[in-house]
């Protein structure tokens, strides 16, 4: 994904976590906050130690942006979102990691009705 799509900076991942909602399931927890003059969303990943190695976390985070370029047009813009990953998503192949990422933003409300 393009850079403007990235939130690397540690306070604004500290003020989405403060200030957003929170959605979650055994595989995900996404943090939404609501950005009304921006015209594309932007998205955070974070992967915790307990979750594995750094070659376990690393192919994970990439998972997850493979995941948002594939559903990034039915994902709502104007938001900031913050992803986190759950120790469960280690016994999933790719396929299944992304229905639960779509589960998981339904779940928010960010999905889009096409």
């Amino acid at each position: 994904m393009k850079k403007f799509y990235r939130i690397k900076d540690n306070k604004e991942f500290a003020s989405i976590i403060q200030e957003g909602t929170t959605t979650a399931n055994r595989q995900f927890v996404i943090y939404v906050v609501d950005k009304p003059g921006q015209t594309h969303f932007r998205f955070g990943v974070t992967v915790g130690r307990k979750v594995g190695n750094a070659v376990t976390r690393n192919r994970l985070k990439r998972w997850i942006r493979e995941m948002m370029k594939e559903h990034k047009d039915t994902i709502q813009t104007s938001k900031d979102y913050i992803i986190i990953a759950r120790k469960p998503l280690l016994t999933m192949d790719y396929h299944a990691a992304s229905k639960s990422f779509a589960h998981v933003c339904k779940r928010a409300g960010v999905w889009q009705s096409s």
